[in-house]
């Protein structure tokens, strides 16, 4: 199994959970969030850095809508680090 570091995303619209849709980072060419919540369960880790703080990303459950999404890990700080990378390079 391989780990792969993440340094953007591409955020899901609008919708009230703020879905993340696509993300990616340097070796690898970026998947969906369904292959990468894929690839996790198959045994694969994700990690991220933010503030020169890194962090393992993983699978949550939105309480309200019952999607599965991608979170870090807990850390120093309180918000979801992933949505505080830039947007996907195009």
């Amino acid at each position: 199994m391989a780990d792969y570091r993440v340094t953007w995303i591409r955020r899901d619209g609008n919708d009230m959970d703020r879905r993340i849709d696509r993300l990616g980072g340097p070796g690898w060419d970026g998947g969906s969030i369904d292959q990468v919540i894929a690839w996790i369960r198959s045994g694969h880790r994700f990690w991220t850095s933010v503030n020169n703080v890194s962090v393992w990303i993983a699978i949550k459950r939105h309480p309200t809508s019952g999607r599965d999404y991608l979170a870090t890990e807990p850390d120093s700080y309180p918000a979801n680090n992933l949505l505080s990378l830039p947007d996907c390079p195009q």
